[in-house]
């Protein structure tokens, strides 16, 4: 059967006392979100992907997606102030082939494959069905003033979790019902019991846990890191330096700039992306920017550094890894670079398949000490933050 993962992820972060949604946020090196993804990723039986969040969002998570190699993505939507109507706008742009629809937490990254695909089984036989834990610890009713009123038995209680798997047709049949009926659920199960459909319970795991709080982050980097010992993160840096000379265009971050003098160099003698190219180079072991487009080669006279930079990139994503960030400073004291930092900083991005807050720009001068300081030179020192795909 075919079936697409519907994800909201439009949360705030509010009780995580975060400046930007947890979703974004940095779980064991990786972006929350990322984690959550790449378990419907990797499960077989998950043929489409389909993530909302804020609308505002949308260009940063198609970005940061691709970085991360997340493949299957359908779409990106914009969310609703609700998680249901998160919900309701994905349900309307999953593939039309769609028989199952999936819809898990975006906070729950420590899902995997296996409970995925169990609730999917489950799915396909009874017509929707969600992970649950029973409950394990003894319930209390509260009273006024915070008094217990009663002991709840818990037999027969379990706890719910996501994924929450449902045929397309009774999903959509719960949406269209409580949109008629003002009925606002917790989840989906919620809405397919207000429309008599049975749920099937699907045993999940305590480690399926959802990131609400700060200690939630704590205990689910702990697990992850347990469960994934080897290194995720690379760090590299790169330093290049060129003379400048008279009757040279001066190109920096692929960008054109209006000075009496420019780099010499065999390719355009660009030294802020020759140190970046180095600086990933140098994350994966791959040696630096010489050893791979020699001087000696006729094939890189000229060149646009930029398109060195995409195959430095291509080879970072072969071994498996994507930039997290990027910090590069230009040491030179003339010209001014400030104008064109924003479009040096949007070539750079495009090269490195990354959403532009990913790359930090900046220059500098020496007050007049040095070789930059005389104006005989350009130097570029960069750092990157490489995460495994």
């Amino acid at each position: 059967m075919q079936v697409t993962a519907i994800i909201p992820a439009g949360g705030s972060g509010q009780r995580m006392g975060l400046g930007t949604p947890k979703q974004f946020m940095t779980l064991a090196g990786l972006p929350l979100l990322v984690h959550t993804l790449r378990a419907f990723r990797d499960t077989p039986a998950v043929a489409a992907i389909v993530v909302a969040v804020p609308a505002a969002e949308i260009p940063h998570t198609e970005a940061l997606l691709r970085t991360h190699g997340i493949t299957k993505l359908h779409a990106v939507v914009a969310g609703g102030a609700t998680r249901q109507e998160s919900v309701r706008q994905a349900l309307a742009a999953v593939p039309p082939e769609t028989e199952l629809v999936a819809v898990h937490d975006a906070a729950r990254p420590l899902i995997t494959p296996e409970l995925i695909t169990a609730c999917i089984a489950a799915a396909a036989e009874h017509g929707a069905a969600i992970a649950a834990v029973p409950v394990k610890d003894t319930l209390k009713r509260e009273a006024a003033g915070q008094l217990i009123a009663a002991t709840v038995a818990r037999d027969e209680l379990w706890q719910a979790q996501t994924p929450q798997v449902a045929r397309r047709d009774l999903l959509e049949a719960a949406y269209a019902a409580a949109e008629r009926d003002h009925f606002v659920g917790t989840d989906e199960a919620s809405l397919l019991e207000h429309i008599g459909c049975p749920v099937a319970l699907v045993a999940g795991a305590e480690t399926n846990l959802k990131i609400t709080r700060p200690e939630d982050r704590t205990i689910a980097e702990a697990l992850l890191m347990h469960a994934n010992p080897s290194p995720t993160l690379r760090i590299g840096h790169g330093y290049d330096a060129h003379r400048l000379v008279e009757g040279r265009a001066l190109i920096l971050g692929g960008v054109t700039v209006p000075h009496r003098l420019g780099l010499l160099g065999h390719s355009d003698a660009d030294v802020l992306t020759h140190a970046l190219c180095d600086a990933i180079l140098g994350a994966i072991g791959e040696g630096d920017i010489g050893r791979h487009f020699p001087d000696s080669d006729p094939r890189y006279r000229g060149i646009s550094s930029l398109k060195l930079l995409e195959q430095v990139v291509a080879r970072m994503q072969k071994q498996g890894f994507g930039l997290a960030n990027a910090d590069v400073t230009v040491i030179a004291q003339q010209p001014k670079l400030a104008p064109q930092i924003p479009a040096m900083r949007a070539n750079l991005a495009a090269a490195c398949r990354v959403h532009e807050t990913a790359i930090n720009l900046k220059a500098t001068t020496t007050e007049g000490m040095g070789f930059a300081g005389r104006e005989e030179g350009i130097a570029a020192h960069a750092v990157v933050l490489l995460t495994r795909l």
